[in-house]
């Protein structure tokens, strides 16, 4: 125990060395108040969810768009302007690290966005940089009898290319294929993302993490979802999740019937901003002149239930029901009464379906329209739908 001990203290001794013996004398520190108006704000480079020295995680299923998403994302970082309307800084210069893609396929993902983004070449002209893990594997650690090791020569490389082109965000896509530790073990996942996180920090750059889920057996993922252990997820500042729409809110939204992949953006996991909403997103199909068709991230905003609806439409749905006493359930096939709204409105009575039983219910809320009863097939009482208080335009 005496050897541990004086070896304790050397190790001690020598970590003290490190530092000054001005510094030391001042620790602790005391707090001086200052005008907060002089404190730097916080160097957002994205939206609320990339920020220079700190590490984002992007947490989505496979097949949802994510990396269609990020290349979007940094297009519009690159050349400065909101494709995706979302805020970003200017002037920055993103390094795009794919590890599982061949760069013909990068290319087409990135020509096929700048195409229907129409983003002009001379736009991100030096400012967007691309590898892949087929030309250049990346490992930062590996896991060995003892635990894990970080491999510092390749970390030291990386930030020398950072500070060489003077990289502003770093995408990593996808985590796991950047290290070589245990995917389940806590503390070797704690060291790996660590060292991402001082690798952001010495470089004054944001770095995106992009993470693959666990299996969800068909429920909606959260940040914590993802594979693996959850330090990753801790020692990030941002976490966004992705998740594909699913049927009910296909019918829901009017979309039912589209092949295209509709996904929301759910930034559930926030340290330095507030926790944001859900915005939605779908994935174009872009057509390429050589045949191939890619597909790319775009906005799409989920339809309210009266966009485009005016008061002279409603006054057309309530003539168009006057005398008719249609059905108020939507199971009484052609004789619903959102039958008739779809025909009036031009909507498809099927897919539209959630969409003009909300306008009913809204209408009978407001008394434009009200529940009468007629009898029906079986000789019994059954609720229609009447005019209520006429609209006036």
């Amino acid at each position: 125990m005496a050897r541990d001990f004086s070896d304790m203290e050397m190790q001690i001794s020598a970590h003290r060395a490190e530092f000054p013996r001005e510094r030391a004398d001042r620790l602790p520190t005391a707090f001086v108040w200052r005008d907060p108006a002089t404190i730097p704000p916080r160097p957002w480079v994205y939206g609320r969810h990339l920020i220079r020295k700190q590490v984002s995680v992007t947490v989505a299923p496979g097949g949802v768009g994510k990396s269609s998403l990020t290349i979007c994302e940094a297009l519009a970082m690159a050349s400065g302007r909101e494709l995706l309307g979302d805020w970003t800084a200017k002037g920055l210069k993103v390094w795009l690290y794919n590890l599982e893609d061949p760069r013909d396929e990068m290319e087409r993902r990135i020509i096929a966005a700048m195409q229907h983004h129409n983003v002009r070449p001379e736009e991100i002209a030096g400012r967007l940089f691309v590898d892949t893990g087929r030309e250049r594997a990346l490992s930062t650690a590996i896991q060995t009898r003892e635990g894990v090791q970080i491999i510092k020569p390749e970390l030291a490389e990386l930030a020398r290319e950072i500070e060489a082109r003077e990289i502003d965000v770093l995408v990593i896509d996808p985590f796991v294929s950047s290290h070589q530790a245990s995917e389940n073990d806590n503390g070797a996942i704690d060291l790996v993302a660590k060292e991402w996180a001082r690798l952001a920090d010495r470089c004054n750059c944001a770095i995106e993490l992009v993470h693959h889920t666990r299996k969800t057996n068909g429920e909606e993922a959260t940040t914590e979802s993802g594979r693996g252990a959850s330090a990753l997820l801790a020692a990030a500042r941002s976490g966004r999740v992705l998740n594909k729409m699913s049927d009910d809110l296909k019918a829901e939204a009017g979309v039912q019937g589209d092949p295209a992949t509709y996904f929301a953006v759910t930034r559930d996991k926030a340290n330095l901003a507030p926790v944001g909403d859900r915005v939605w997103r779908r994935m174009a199909s872009v057509h390429l002149p050589n045949g191939d068709s890619v597909g790319v991230a775009e906005v799409w905003e989920w339809p309210e239930t009266f966009d485009g609806v005016t008061v002279k439409d409603l006054l057309a749905v309530q003539q168009a029901i006057e005398g008719k006493h249609p059905r108020y359930s939507d199971q009484a096939g052609d004789d619903w009464a959102g039958v008739i709204v779809a025909e009036v409105l031009g909507l498809d009575a099927t897919s539209d379906r959630k969409r003009i039983k909300k306008m009913i219910e809204t209408w009978l809320r407001s008394g434009a329209l009200v529940k009468g009863q007629k009898t029906g097939p079986i000789r019994k009482p059954v609720p229609t739908v009447e005019v209520g208080e006429w609209a006036t335009e």
